[in-house]
């Protein structure tokens, strides 16, 4: 159990809301807010470091004899790319994220894509604004198919709402097997180009890590039906991005549904803002009303469990992140809210 009182460097940015819940992170221990600027400061002495800021690199650009004394960082996102370093990974320090806090709302955001892709409501907006009449036919949903490219919680949670919608769903993993819960078959993602051509729907989700950069390449977009939706709610450096740029000029693939890019906002000089056959949103397919104080609530649970251990934190601690693979790996992944 916890001797002292500890210290929690909080890291945020310019601008954004601080945790709504400081006051009773206060109670439980000392907090020191800081920006990417005032963050060697603030992790002086430092037991534990909550990065708000879930896109920051400060970190590691600090990192020295500020970071003696950390024992944990807590990052407020799914995705850990922004975060690790290898110093990092070759230290004893426990790594946590906000796996099972975005779930919901992904899988919810993902099948909205699909509809609005099928249902052709982006072609309707325009028509709309317009003031054209064009009666047209819809594509059904019920009875099309899904690869979803990573098999953690969003994924399944993205499996099984396609499911519900009458969508069948095939998964894509580090491992192929026939009997998984959520998918069903999940075949391996190394393999991608000889799966992709057997769906309507390509779902990109997986996390972000040296092996699953550009995944889905030239090769992979040349393989896809020339009508197929590609979906991307992972990470924008999944998918070689000047090659879906060409892969949908050359009609190789049918549309794209894009919420992550690989440079962040996306340059006003893409020639992706122009394509009728994509879909653009900023990287929100997760931020559901309310979410942020379901990530507040999530830390103080995980400090309050911190506070108690008298036992290795990597055993206690929810969400404790692999820092060889990238992510939340097993039995040691604990969602916040269920809902979201």
């Amino acid at each position: 159990m916890a001797t002292q009182r500890p210290t929690i460097a909080i890291l945020g940015a310019d601008g954004v809301p601080e945790p709504a819940n400081l006051d009773q992170i206060s109670e439980l221990a000392t907090i020191r807010p800081c920006t990417a600027q005032t963050l060697p400061a603030a992790l002086s002495g430092a037991d534990v470091l909550l990065v708000w800021d879930f896109f920051s690199r400060a970190l590691k650009d600090n990192w020295g004899p500020a970071t003696a004394d950390l024992r944990w960082v807590h990052v407020c996102a799914a995705g850990v790319d922004s975060l690790l370093f290898d110093d990092l990974r070759r230290s004893d320090i426990v790594v946590t994220n906000a796996a099972g806090v975005f779930d919901q709302p992904i899988a919810e955001f993902v099948l909205a894509s699909i509809f609005a892709h099928h249902k052709q409501l982006h072609t309707s907006k325009r028509y709309q604004r317009e003031r054209v009449w064009r009666h047209r036919e819809t594509t059904r949903t019920e009875g099309t198919s899904a690869l979803v490219i990573g098999t953690g919680g969003i994924g399944r949670a993205t499996a099984r709402l396609l499911r519900a919608a009458g969508i069948r769903v095939t998964g894509a993993g580090r491992t192929a097997r026939t009997d998984d819960p959520d998918f069903g078959a999940v075949v391996e993602t190394a393999q991608l180009a000889d799966h992709v051509g057997d769906v309507d729907t390509v779902v990109a989700i997986a996390p972000l890590t040296p092996q699953t950069e550009r995944m889905i390449d030239a090769a992979v977009l040349a393989a896809m039906r020339p009508d197929a939706h590609l979906i991307n709610v992972g990470r924008g450096q999944l998918v070689d991005e000047p090659a879906l740029i060409d892969a949908l000029r050359s009609g190789d693939i049918g549309a794209a549904s894009l919420d992550v890019f690989t440079d962040e906002p996306l340059d006003p000089s893409s020639p992706l803002w122009a394509m009728e056959n994509v879909a653009i949103s900023p990287h929100m397919s997760g931020d559901v009303v309310g979410w942020r104080d379901v990530l507040a609530e999530q830390f103080l649970t995980n400090l309050r469990r911190y506070l108690d251990a008298s036992v290795p934190l990597a055993t206690v601690l929810g969400n404790v992140v692999d820092k060889d693979r990238g992510y939340v790996a097993g039995a040691t992944r604990t969602g916040g809210d269920s809902r979201l």
